[in-house]
């Protein structure tokens, strides 16, 4: 395993940001590590690259003790934290360089990481100079100087217009194919589009960890359609693999199936059996963010 963590608990005073938390992730995976603001996502984050310590628990990045052995971690990991803190004042490849000499690795390794991040236009400008989207480039540049096997990545594409965004997402796609990421975000759409894998936490504690083709599988199949007069419940029920059945207003009905075979036709079937006419027919497939929404509101 590339990362694992057990039993992992971290307080602020009285306040308890983790609780109890356990996960593994395997080599090559890509897992999208969602929550609402204040779940404990960054914590996390920050204990698995040694920035702070837990109260209880363990964990271990690429074989190494993250309290016995930090440096050791630190050396296997490229971190971009959510604020990507960067030395505006100097030009990009000069950054890059003086980081490079920390690192300890060659300085054609800089030359090597522009390139891949697709820096090498603005190699001789300032990072005070650079859109947002390529500041974050930067940032994972750094990252990847001293080419880590594990990528933690806090919030990258927070900030970035479309375009940057989908430049980012390929760019963090394409490491992925090599590395193990370990991917905060809140947009959605990015962890569907990156991730093999999702983790949900809330308040501290797992709520979801599922890899996106089973949560997929598993998902219920919801068609939405309006009729031209009011049905029975109890009559939409009777259709094979439904499930629920929810009147949302008028003629409007909610039906939930129990399988992802296309069923609009079995509605169909049963208007026409019925005499009924269907005014509009949609697919209401639970997604990601319905999902999280669902298990991350208060109730």
């Amino acid at each position: 395993m590339s990362i694992e963590v057990a039993n992992i608990t971290k307080s602020y005073g009285a306040q308890k940001a983790l609780n109890n938390i356990s996960f593994s992730i395997k080599k090559g995976e890509i897992v999208g590590f969602l929550g609402p603001n204040g779940a404990g996502k960054s914590t996390m984050m920050k204990i698995l690259t040694t920035y702070i310590s837990s109260n209880e628990g363990s964990a271990v990045v690429n074989g190494h003790s993250v309290e016995e052995a930090p440096q050791n971690v630190q050396k296997s990991v490229g971190y971009l934290p959510e604020h990507n803190p960067l030395y505006l004042e100097m030009y990009v490849k000069e950054y890059l360089r003086f980081n490079a000499e920390i690192y300890g690795v060659p300085k054609a390794q800089v030359d090597q990481v522009i390139q891949r991040t697709g820096l090498t236009t603005e190699a001789h400008k300032k990072i005070e100079q650079l859109s947002k989207g390529y500041r974050q480039r930067v940032g994972l540049a750094n990252a990847l100087l001293h080419e880590p096997e594990v990528m933690i990545l806090d919030e990258p594409t927070t900030g970035l217009d479309p375009n940057q965004l989908i430049e980012i997402r390929e760019l963090i796609k394409s490491v992925g194919k090599e590395k193990t990421v370990l991917l905060s975000t809140h947009i959605m759409q990015e962890v569907e589009a990156i991730c093999d894998r999702v983790i949900i936490i809330d308040k501290g504690e797992i709520v979801l960890d599922k890899n996106l083709k089973d949560l997929s599988k598993n998902q219920e199949q919801i068609i939405e359609v309006e009729f031209d007069y009011r049905v029975e419940e109890v009559a939409l029920q009777k259709i094979s693999k439904v499930t629920k059945v929810e009147n949302t207003s008028g003629f409007v009905y909610h039906i939930h199936f129990s399988t992802q075979d296309d069923m609009r036709a079995r509605v169909f079937d049963f208007a026409h059996d019925n005499g009924l006419k269907i005014l509009q027919l949609h697919q209401k497939n639970m997604t990601l963010e319905k999902l999280f929404i669902e298990l991350t509101t208060q109730k």
